[in-house]
């Protein structure tokens, strides 16, 4: 590990059989909660991501909207939501994936991204990496391109590095 690395786990809360027994939750909100975490989290995505070409940062939703509106916001990026199924209010396209508890859809306006454009896909987690190919997914297919992938967590232990292909991963922590 690294000091970002250490610092950034003594944020992070373990929370037990959530969101279904079984399940060993990496809540990231103490981080968010500290200021101080919360900018070095950002910082060091951005340092980690500075040496890739893309358009946007495409967040997906819950807490990748936080991460991923903050790196926008620090990389002058435009920012994409990726949302839950039935959120979004204009024309979208939709996805159905697999989590490592069940199924989800999430979905994307048809027109977030022109052809060519690329996107770097921001969240907080990679698990099984079902979300983020589902986001990548969509992506592909309004003509946009993937960039890279990035996450403040990664659990190495799912193997969802092999969902995402030969795409570009950064994460921050590993568990």
């Amino acid at each position: 590990m690294n000091n970002v690395e250490d610092t950034l786990k003594g944020k992070i809360r373990d929370i037990p059989d959530y969101p279904k027994k079984g399940i060993l939750f990496r809540d990231i909100t103490p981080l968010l909660k500290d200021g101080s975490s919360f900018a070095l989290c950002v910082d060091e995505l951005a340092k980690r991501v500075s040496d890739i070409d893309f358009d946007y940062v495409v967040g997906i939703e819950a807490r990748g909207f936080i991460i991923g509106a903050a790196l926008a916001y620090k990389m002058k990026k435009g920012f994409i939501p990726i949302r839950k199924l039935g959120k979004l209010p204009y024309r979208r396209i939709s996805k159905e994936y697999a989590l490592e508890y069940g199924t989800a859809t999430i979905e994307m306006h048809h027109d977030a991204l022109a052809g060519g454009q690329e996107a770097l896909l921001v969240d907080d987690l990679l698990a099984t990496g079902g979300t983020a190919k589902a986001a990548a997914e969509l992506v592909e297919s309004v003509g946009g391109k993937v960039a890279g992938f990035a996450f403040v967590i990664e659990l190495a232990g799912l193997n969802g590095r092999s969902m995402l292909g030969k795409s570009r991963i950064d994460t921050l922590m590993k568990y």
